[in-house]
């Protein structure tokens, strides 16, 4: 199974997320990852889609998005032509035997400290989904308190853009 990721442009109007999560559901497709934001055109927003499957159910999908009512553009965005992030922050908890090992990790990760208190650390992460789970695994010897993660965000790579029409 191939992971694909798709860009949609959408009506930046009540119900949008709705219609295109319950696309999914209705036909059976798992979503991996769903991340939804404004863009530079009033009025519309980007989702970004992933999930895993073969070039059917790719297929499938797009044609289903295509057909709902406010989604004005879907594309797939090869990996190769898109520049795809995650951001991630972590609680650690913060010991004087564990701090300077942390710290390290941060600076190799070239992450940074977003909030410090002598029990907790918050670092902030941006990168591939791959670097992201190899710092948190990294993390979870000092112990983990509480993370969050945006899901993956998506653009194309030099004059390519995904616009409304």
């Amino acid at each position: 199974m191939n992971q694909y990721v798709i860009g949609v442009i959408v009506s930046n109007v009540s119900g949008v997320l709705s219609r295109v999560s319950g696309m999914f559901t209705r036909r059976g497709f798992n979503i991996d990852c769903l991340t939804v934001g404004e863009t530079e055109a009033s009025g519309f927003s980007r989702i970004t889609v992933a999930f895993k499957g073969d070039d059917e159910i790719k297929e499938r999908i797009l044609k289903n998005l295509e057909k709902l009512h406010d989604v004005k553009e879907v594309e797939v965005l090869r990996k190769e032509d898109t520049v795809i992030r995650e951001l991630l922050l972590l609680k650690v908890r913060n010991s004087p035997q564990t701090r300077q090992d942390i710290m390290s990790a941060v600076e190799i990760f070239r992450s940074k400290i977003v909030d410090y208190s002598t029990e907790s650390l918050v670092c902030e992460l941006t990168g591939e989904t791959s670097k992201i789970d190899a710092f948190v695994e990294l993390m979870k010897s000092y112990g983990i308190m509480e993370m969050c993660r945006t899901g993956m965000v998506a653009i194309e790579r030099g004059q390519n853009c995904l616009k409304t029409r």
